[in-house]
């Protein structure tokens, strides 16, 4: 995993292995710190952008993501989960998330599900992902619309799911650079978030 710098990332969930295995993989003197949420209220003074929920701990996921969409909107939700059935993911992202991980990913694929979520795009299979971006509007291309040859590079590297830190990486440049080519290619656009963009930067063309 890249650096994030200090991430406060919440935990909801109640079995022990799993509790056990997620804080192993982020040790407490490291970049990532995983806080527990279990006690009621303890969100308010948690300080965590982003949040893990186990769905095996609820019997009621979609109504616990419809809570959080409610009362903490800006919250990024990645949830754990046994199925796999596209349709089920796609009805969590739909409820609120911002990724989906099933309960056997592999310790690579959660660090880079939490980068690439907290960097604001979504973690899911490329079929869920697809189905998404199918199911959104694409306005018309302008023929006004003129991109650098260094913005299309971002452009391509962010619809594959890179997130901004491996965006610097590859293109050897900072994130500061990375945020900065980000935002105009939005302004450009005139989207709001990056997965629009990236639906944009797919349904105009832009991007094979």
């Amino acid at each position: 995993m890249t650096e994030v710098g200090s991430l406060r990332v919440g935990l909801v969930a109640t079995d022990p292995l799993r509790i056990l295995g997620l804080e192993t993989l982020f040790p407490k003197d490291g970049p990532v710190e995983v806080v527990q949420l279990s006690v009621p209220g303890a969100l308010d003074d948690s300080g965590v952008s982003l949040v893990l929920i186990d769905a095996a701990c609820t019997e009621h996921i979609f109504e616990l993501l419809a809570t959080f969409r409610r009362s903490r909107p800006r919250l990024r939700l990645i949830v754990l989960g046994l199925e796999s059935d596209h349709e089920y993911i796609q009805r969590i992202i739909g409820a609120g998330a911002k990724g989906y991980l099933t309960h056997s990913a592999k310790e690579a694929e959660i660090r880079m599900a939490i980068d690439v979520v907290q960097d604001g795009s979504v973690w899911a299979p490329r079929k869920v992902l697809a189905r998404l971006l199918e199911a959104r509007p694409v306005p018309e291309a302008e023929d006004r619309l003129k991109l650098t040859e260094r913005e299309l590079q971002v452009l391509r590297l962010l619809v594959a799911g890179q997130p901004n830190r491996e965006i610097a990486r590859e293109l050897g440049i900072d994130v500061i650079t990375v945020k900065a080519h980000v935002g105009r290619l939005m302004r450009k656009m005139g989207v709001e978030n990056r997965i629009s963009l990236s639906v944009q930067a797919v349904g105009r063309g832009l991007i094979e």
